[in-house]
């Protein structure tokens, strides 16, 4: 018989993540408690009818994006008002009186545009007075939300901008600005889609919460347990295993996890004692599990909810979001288990004991195997269901679900010819891989139609989502019965029941855990509205400029430092918007001053990795917090040793702004895709070794220091290489098209525009144009999304297409293109590698020479 499942986590720690993710009421009264269990479920519900494509299979409740934008607020506002208390010492077992009323009140304002939308778009202009009394009580009740579920910061950070707004006249002279009356702020704020109810909000209703379901049903199903059971299963048994372990379970629940601080708990619970058991200190343990955790934010699919809110700001699909995060978030990844490897050489730690012990040819057929099974499942996914889609087309859902159908069937099977997975947070004997694995490979199906749907089928990431999670539903329903008739048991735990449960617990919870986001994304609606009512954005530019004295790498240094700063307060989403609503135009803008085409992806990217590592910066790390609580150790020690190991993620931004191949931009072909990353891992692993001051034996200073210089060349060679060779050729702009039809395919050209602001102020600017497939360069330059034509010997753009990525790029009518940008032809940079690995070389031939038997023998995994 298994545990029950919620015993796996402590119940201190899930008043901890109650309190900062999900509410920290738990009131006793049957009304209250229905109302908190009712709602998130009708919320759920309302979500998964949105996503799905019924609404216009059979034309009923057929919202639009406002409209579903104003009822997701609505649900998000009056469960803030009743899941959290109005301060610490506020009552928790019931909800008082006012609560009620403000709750109410503040689901009656947001949605108030979903209630009289058509009133509203009959009557466009000067505002009525219910209309602006709607909007201020509106926008005070949504401080007062994001006050009690995320704390002060953002709201703080809301209120200034606010205040900005209305009292511009008096503020001082660099910053100031005529002010927004009552009628026209309203107006932006509450009464359209530019300020609150904006493209933030928007994502949050859209895609955020279905991945945020998707991951909380994947938890109730077990496929976290699983997760951390098969990490451990694998790496356990090696140096420092446990901590290694910590690090895979953290990355892959980090997938589908929207909360760095629910993935400590989670895993934590599992992995922290584990590794103090094997010798890490409270503070070392926790700080691992902190940097695995905060690093799962970074990894695709989810990251925090951010990879969708690049979609809309940065203008390219979500698939290309994926693409060009996932290789930082991979070796990030890699670089902290070969960390976790060094500390562990360093105190002479020792694994967990394995079952059996296999020869070195079993673990090589092992390894290999393991690799082959990876390669299939993705080839079959890939290149299999694509090609049913090929020869099916429109018919390939009636193939491809039996298939998916039957393959569960014969997996649940699998799974029944090996014991079940325990759900306890002991584990007191290494389990063996084969077995565990072998218990969960259905929890893939559903990440196996969310890639089909992203990849194959091209499928919107709301739509998406929605189907992997109706696959996921229906693995919750069935899966207990299932292993009852395969297993003959007829144990309550393989009851319809247990499944039925699962379910719900799984959709509630994940509405709760969506109260924070969706106030977030709102509040910091208020940010970008006043950013688009007031023009702060040319004075923020013109401020940074100044300090930093155009110099791009002040830039980047300021930029970080203010993302880790608002980080301390803010949730991952409300500080990407924020940080790259006021900074990432000014990267973009100053580096293009300095000679450097900055790519719009890598500056959100940037401004999000800093974000992100503000969950484990004392004094606020949340993450930090949470880890401490598990290890009993000391949370500011806890978040300083965390940071750290973080060390390698924060260089990372800064290397991808000036090698943007980091990020797969302008990759030639899997030779050069091969170099890239290999030259990258083995960076970072040279970097780790470096920042832990140990690689064979213990590193002299200057050892550390070559290490780094090796870095640096393996991640940026061209630094080098450009002082020896000019990196481009500049053409005059009317060789636009000659250059696009000379252009590989799926790469970038540069390009240098000049135009005219509103006030007749000339601008020049520069910018990285995505070249498509070949072909007719008019048609390359079409798909981008604008038309020039040559006219007294300049090249104007005189057709734009609306909604395109030129559009977002910053093209504009009558634009002139001053210049083109085109690669030159030099000897690869790549070849900076060479003195690198022969001083890397030179460090281990050193090392080697001092290394003694113990610390050979430990170098072991």
């Amino acid at each position: 018989m298994t545990a029950d499942k919620n015993q796996t986590v402590p119940d201190d720690m899930k008043d901890f993540v109650a309190e900062v993710e999900s509410g920290a009421r738990n009131p006793v009264g049957a009304v209250p408690k229905n109302i908190l269990f009712f709602v998130p479920l009708i919320w759920t519900l309302f979500q998964l009818w949105y996503a799905s494509p019924l609404p216009f299979i059979f034309n009923v409740f057929v919202l639009n994006d406002t409209e579903a934008r104003s009822i997701h607020l609505a649900f998000a506002m009056f469960l803030s008002y009743t899941a959290y208390p109005t301060f610490k010492s506020s009552p928790r077992e019931y909800i008082p009186i006012q609560d009620w009323f403000l709750a109410l009140v503040a689901a009656f304002c947001s949605a108030y545009l979903f209630i009289f939308y058509e009133q509203m778009s009959a009557r466009p202009g000067i505002p009525t007075t219910l209309d602006l009394v709607v909007g201020v009580v509106g926008l005070i009740l949504l401080l007062e939300a994001t006050r009690r579920a995320l704390g002060p910061p953002l709201m703080v950070v809301a209120a200034v901008f606010l205040t900005y707004t209305f009292f511009g006249p008096y503020m001082p002279d660099v910053i100031a600005h005529k002010g927004a009356s009552l009628s026209k702020g309203m107006s932006h704020y509450w009464l359209s889609t530019e300020g609150v109810f904006g493209v933030a909000l928007g994502v949050s209703t859209g895609m955020v919460f279905m991945f945020v379901l998707f991951g909380s049903l994947l938890e109730s199903a077990g496929a976290g347990n699983y997760f951390i059971r098969t990490a451990y299963a694998g790496l356990g048994h090696m140096r420092g295993g446990p901590a290694k372990a910590a690090v895979v379970s953290s990355g892959l629940t980090g997938l589908v996890s929207g909360s760095s601080i629910a993935n400590v708990v989670t895993t934590g619970t599992f992995t922290i004692p584990l590794m103090k058991k094997v010798g890490f200190s409270a503070e070392k343990a926790g700080a691992v599990e902190v940097a695995a955790s905060t690093n799962g934010q970074l990894t695709p699919p989810v990251m925090g909810a951010a990879a969708f809110l690049m979609v809309e700001y940065v203008g390219i699909s979500y698939v290309e979001v994926i693409k060009h995060a996932f290789l930082p978030a991979i070796i990030s990844y890699i670089a902290l288990v070969y960390i976790v490897h060094l500390e562990s050489c360093k105190m002479g730690l020792k694994g967990m004991e394995k079952p059996v012990t296999k020869t070195a040819v079993q673990k090589l057929v092992s390894f290999v195997l393991t690799i082959l099974t990876l390669i299939i499942i993705g080839g079959v996914t890939y290149y299999g269901l694509g090609w049913i889609k090929a020869v099916a087309g429109d018919a390939a859902m009636y193939v491809v679900v039996p298939l998916i159908v039957i393959a569960y069937l014969i997996l649940i099977w699998l799974a029944c010819k090996v014991p079940e997975l325990e759900y306890t947070h002991e584990i007191s004997k290494l389990p063996k891989l084969r077995e565990t694995a072998q218990a969960g490979y259905y929890f893939l199906l559903p990440i196996v139609v969310l890639m089909w749907c992203l990849t194959v089928e091209r499928l919107s990431p709301s739509l998406s989502a929605y189907y992997a999670t109706v696959v996921l539903i229906f693995i919750v329903l069935t899966q207990r019965p299932l292993k009852g008739i395969f297993r003959k048991n007829s144990a309550p735990e393989f009851a319809f029941k247990m499944g039925w449960d699962n379910l719900i617990a799984g959709m509630v919870a994940g509405a709760r855990n969506m109260i924070g986001i969706g106030v977030a994304t709102a509040a910091a609606g208020i940010v970008v509205g006043t950013v688009t009512l007031t023009g702060i954005g040319l004075v923020m530019t013109a401020f940074v400029e100044f300090i930093s004295g155009g110099n791009l790498l002040l830039i980047l240094f300021f930029t970080a430092i203010i993302s880790l700063l608002l980080g301390m307060g803010l949730p991952t989403t409300a500080n990407y918007i924020v940080v790259s609503t006021l900074m990432a135009p000014v990267i973009v803008h100053l580096g293009a001053l300095n000679g450097l085409v900055v790519p719009l992806i890598a500056v959100h990217l940037f401004v999000f990795y800093f974000g992100i590592l503000a969950d484990d910066t004392p004094p606020v790390g949340l993450a930090a917090f949470a880890a401490a609580g598990i290890s009993g150790g000391d949370p500011i020690r806890t978040g300083i040793q965390g940071f750290t190991y973080d060390i390698r993620t924060a260089v990372l931004p800064f290397f991808f702004i000036f090698n943007t191949e980091l990020l797969m931009i302008g990759i030639r072909d899997w030779v050069h895709l091969t170099i890239v990353i290999v030259s990258a891992v083995a960076a970072m692993l040279v970097f780790g070794a470096a920042t832990q001051g140990y690689w064979i034996t213990k590193s002299r200073f200057y050892e550390s220091l070559a290490m780094l210089l090796v870095t640096f060349t393996l991640l940026r060679p061209g630094f080098f290489w450009d002082k020896m060779y000019e990196p481009y050729n500049e053409r005059p702009g009317v060789e636009l098209l000659q250059a696009m039809e000379k252009q590989d395919e799926n790469t970038m050209i540069h390009l240098v525009i000049k135009g005219e602001t509103l006030d007749g102020e000339e601008y020049t600017k520069a910018l990285m144009l995505p070249v498509g497939q070949e072909g007719v360069p008019e048609d390359r330059l079409r798909e981008v999304g604008f038309e020039v034509i040559e006219d007294d010997g300049k090249m104007i753009v005189n057709n734009l297409m609306f909604g395109s990525n030129a559009e977002r790029m910053g093209i504009d009518f009558d634009q002139e293109i001053v210049s083109v940008m085109m690669e030159a032809d030099r000897p690869p940079k790549q070849l900076m590698f060479f003195p690198a690995l022969a001083l890397l070389g030179l460090i281990y031939f050193l090392q080697k020479r001092r290394q003694t038997p113990e610390e050979a023998s430990r170098l072991q995994l």
